[in-house]
């Protein structure tokens, strides 16, 4: 049995290991939580919902989900380009419904398996207005202080860009991986 005076450094620690146990646990299920908030948000959305946001405070909503059959990969895709939207997936820059689609995402989460897609490939991406079916085209890095990516509304084509190297220690460099992908007819 310990004595009074060692109690309470002990209880010290086991709470502080409770508090660390609980925060780490917490990202996690907050994942988990958000991906449903989305899901149910992208279903209200394809049943005819404008702007269905996931959660009332949230400045995106989902506009399509991308399948990457092959590696088994599907993942709902949000408006905007905000650091805050491509905390909880990749973001669409443009309409969906317009020819030049390029979605951007985090190389070391939703876009980490752009790592692993080939030349041939096959990429779905669905919208409320239907499914879009794409074959990957080519796959290039690029870098983006001295290329600039431009948009090109009467091209059909999918981009799907994200961070380069997919395994570097710091984040915020100028090289992208680029996936192109373009339609199956």
């Amino acid at each position: 049995m310990l004595k009074p005076q060692h109690q309470w450094p002990l209880a010290a620690v086991l709470a502080t290991a409770a508090f660390f146990l609980l925060d780490a646990m917490w990202i996690p299920v907050k994942a988990e939580l958000a991906q449903a908030l989305l899901e149910d948000a992208w279903q209200r959305t394809l049943n005819g919902g404008k702007n269905a946001k996931p959660w009332p405070w949230a400045d995106t909503s989902p506009v399509a989900v991308l399948e990457a059959p092959r590696l088994g990969i599907r993942l709902i895709v949000l408006s905007g380009t905000s650091g805050r939207s491509l905390a909880f997936g990749p973001t669409l820059l443009g309409a969906p419904d317009q020819g030049d689609k390029v979605l951007s995402g985090h190389r070391d989460t939703h876009f980490q398996f752009l790592e692993s897609v080939e030349n041939g490939d096959i990429l779905r991406l669905t919208t409320a207005y239907g499914v879009l079916k794409y074959r990957v085209s080519w796959l290039e890095v690029i870098d983006s202080s001295t290329q600039e990516l431009v948009l090109e509304p009467g091209i059909d084509r999918l981009t799907l860009m994200t961070c380069y190297p997919f395994d570097a220690l710091t984040s915020g460099g100028p090289l992208r991986y680029v996936v192109t992908a373009t339609p199956v007819i």
